[in-house]
């Protein structure tokens, strides 16, 4: 297992030798530093804590700025666990884009766009009712469950706010990556809006 993190630049195209346009999402992978080493024998687990894109000194907190300190770098504003990776990482380590190689395959978490409060219809994808003169069921949640319980069950889908949801999209293909720019071409779209922080990690479903 291994992961990086980075962020969502945005969308374009590429084309493969035979002339077909691939359709890839420009991730900006790294440089990310080795923040912290999780071990068994301290805490229950074995991972690395790394973080990307530096924050500002004046808006780290004392805890953030000294945590970074021991790494010998500055605080960083994105932070994550990668747990049962290979290898020997040193503190303060920079991860780049070359952890990764073309054809490989990933998995990608982030948060998907936020979309505001939407109905049933949108959020969960329910059928409408007919739209004729007469119906009073057009676009309503329907039933809410049984009288006899008197309460609503948990669970039940209703209109609510949707998006801003933890997303992991499986068995992405990396198409290209640029070691120069630390830039990773992954095949298709990823959650997320623009300019939000991605993690990437070797597939566990990948061959």
């Amino acid at each position: 297992m291994k992961g990086i993190l980075g962020k969502k630049l945005g969308m374009t195209q590429v084309f493969a030798e035979d002339g077909t346009s691939i359709p890839v999402t420009v991730i900006n992978a790294g440089p990310c530093a080795v923040l912290q080493k999780k071990e068994v024998s301290i805490d229950g687990y074995e991972a690395i804590q790394i973080g990307f894109a530096d924050k500002k000194e004046h808006r780290a907190s004392k805890p953030e700025a000294g945590h970074a300190k021991k790494a010998g770098t500055a605080a960083k504003k994105f932070v994550r666990e990668i747990r049962g990776v290979e290898g020997d990482f040193e503190l303060g380590q920079e991860l780049k884009a070359d952890l990764f190689e073309a054809g490989e395959k990933v998995d990608i978490t982030a948060t998907s766009k936020g979309k505001g409060f939407a109905g049933t219809i949108k959020r969960h994808n329910h059928a409408r009712g007919p739209m004729s003169h007469g119906s009073r069921f057009h676009r309503r949640p329907g039933s809410l469950g049984a009288v006899d319980p008197m309460r609503v069950f948990k669970g039940h889908k209703m209109a609510g706010r949707m998006g801003t949801d933890k997303v992991t999209i499986q068995n992405l293909e990396v198409v290209r990556v640029d070691t120069d720019k630390d830039l990773i071409l992954v095949r298709g779209s990823i959650p997320g809006p623009k300019n939000s922080y991605v993690t990437i990690k070797s597939a566990v479903k990948g061959k």
